[in-house]
């Protein structure tokens, strides 16, 4: 797999927290135990196109207004990877060799079952806390324009060229997470290629929608998104 090529540093990915039911967590110090049980729940294709089609409406509504936005498509071996990594219910980045080349959004929750849905949207949300950098300030490096703990999770989702995605969850009945012990988690992983985040980079160009669309897609237009024809839920090779 290709990286993106940029002289740009890399962002550390990020990870969204959605807190546990009251007294479902245990405290323990910081490395103490492994994740036990494991219990694998994939991705329903029903829950595929939910996830992918939410990031699209997220991509196509951007504002200011995205010149290059690409649309979204499912990646299989995206999924994969994702898939392979949640099944092991470690709250971290992974696997190394992996997230040199792709971006990667986790979530997890615990106690009250919240969609998958909601999931996603929680790094969506992200959003209220993010100010997109204006072209003057990007001179040449742009500044980062986060007011809150973290925007990291919404600026991946909106990274103009990320166009394959591929997620996964896991049921966990045991799995670590900032030094507690949280029982009967759902993590959810999601991976983005080519990889976003990237320091002193705004996540897309302002413009007229598809304006800036790059070559590959022919003119190709959809929903404010540059668009070769590819529907949504279809799959994606590297």
């Amino acid at each position: 797999w290709m990286s993106q090529q940029s002289s740009s540093f890399l962002l550390p990915n990020a990870t969204e927290l959605l807190s546990p039911t009251e007294g479902r967590a245990v405290g323990l110090p910081w490395g103490a135990g492994l994740p036990r049980g494991r219990r694998k729940r994939y991705l329903s294709p029903h829950d595929m196109g939910l996830v992918l089609d939410y990031h699209n409406q997220v991509r196509s509504q951007v504002s200011p207004p995205a010149a290059n936005m690409e649309y979204m498509v499912w990646d299989e071996q995206l999924a994969r990877a994702a898939e392979a990594w949640a099944a092991r219910c470690l709250w971290d980045h992974g696997p190394p060799q992996l997230i040199k080349y792709v971006g990667q959004n986790l979530s997890i929750q615990s106690g009250r079952q919240r969609s998958v849905v909601d999931m996603v949207r929680s790094w969506h949300q992200e959003k209220q806390h993010y100010s997109f950098p204006h072209p003057r300030e990007c001179n040449p490096r742009c500044p980062s324009k986060c007011s809150g703990s973290v925007c990291s999770h919404y600026t991946q989702m909106v990274w103009a060229s990320s166009s394959r995605l591929g997620c996964a969850l896991s049921t966990c009945t045991n799995i670590q997470v900032w030094g507690s012990t949280w029982r009967h988690a759902t993590l959810l992983v999601c991976n983005y290629a080519i990889k976003g985040n990237w320091l002193g980079e705004a996540p897309y160009k302002v413009g007229r929608p598809c304006s800036a669309c790059p070559p590959i897609y022919g003119g190709g237009c959809s929903n404010n998104m540059c668009f070769t024809g590819l529907k949504s839920n279809q799959v994606s090779w590297f």
